[in-house]
């Protein structure tokens, strides 16, 4: 918070921006996989905000468990790269924010009607967390003036981390979207599926891209989300089969 406070009001505004717009480009374009019955503009906007959210409730709780992994994990120190065990523990407090969140303002209402939307909302929950995480990012280069290296930086989270929360959100939302259906139990294991799943990925991609003598991990991370994403729309494609196969006008 200190950071914000001793930032410029034009700062703010260029890394609001620069978080903000990248986030929507890519809702927008997912938003396209449920053309058939669009979503109120009412319940994203607050999906949205509800992953935006997230991001002030987790920064305090990742920052204690980063300390806390300091003093007793052998090796693990802040002169050295983030260890497995924070970026594990990183990776826990933000999928499960995320869902909870997710769960507490959006699942539970009667717009969400249609298995399709639990994926939906759980992506666009994702895009609002990576929104404001990623205007965190950009206060630094745009408060030294470095505007080259703020554009690298939104490009790169672009196709980068911003996908990774996309995916690992997804991963829950199609988790529960494929139990829809099934009884309470069956969903509730598919949700804890679905998150320990999520984790599982956002851990990989932070052990990929931590900085070290490896000069394809970098490569390796992007390999990682863009596989990520074809499976998205794989798994879209399959989920719209079969919600819509009996719809009328429907080619199977």
């Amino acid at each position: 918070m200190e950071l914000l406070t001793s930032v410029s009001f034009q700062t703010l505004v260029f890394a609001f921006v620069g978080g903000l717009l990248p986030a929507l480009l890519w809702l927008y374009f997912l938003l396209k996989e449920d053309y058939r019955h669009p979503e109120p503009r009412t319940v994203l906007l607050m999906a949205f905000m509800a992953g935006m959210a997230a991001v002030p409730l987790a920064v305090p709780f990742e920052a204690y468990f980063r300390d806390y992994a300091y003093s007793i994990v052998p090796g693990c120190s802040p002169y050295a790269n983030l260890c497995f065990p924070i970026i594990t523990g990183w990776a826990i407090i933000e999928e499960t924010l995320k869902y909870l969140l997710a769960a507490v303002v959006v699942l539970w209402r009667r717009d969400v009607d249609e298995s399709i939307d639990l994926v939906i909302y759980m992506i666009t929950v994702a895009l609002g967390f990576a929104a404001l995480e990623n205007m965190l990012f950009l206060i630094e280069p745009f408060s030294s003036g470095d505007y080259l290296a703020a554009l690298a930086t939104d490009n790169l989270r672009f196709v980068g981390s911003t996908l990774l929360h996309v995916i690992a959100s997804s991963a829950i939302g199609f988790s529960l979207a494929f139990a829809h259906r099934l009884p309470c139990w069956y969903r509730g294991f598919a949700a804890s599926g679905g998150l320990i799943l999520a984790i599982a990925l956002h851990t990989t991609f932070n052990f990929l891209i931590i900085p070290r003598d490896d000069s394809h991990s970098i490569l390796g991370a992007f390999l990682f989300v863009w596989t990520g994403a074809v499976a998205l729309f794989a798994l879209f494609e399959l989920l719209k089969y079969f919600q819509y196969r009996n719809e009328p006008g429907t080619i199977a």
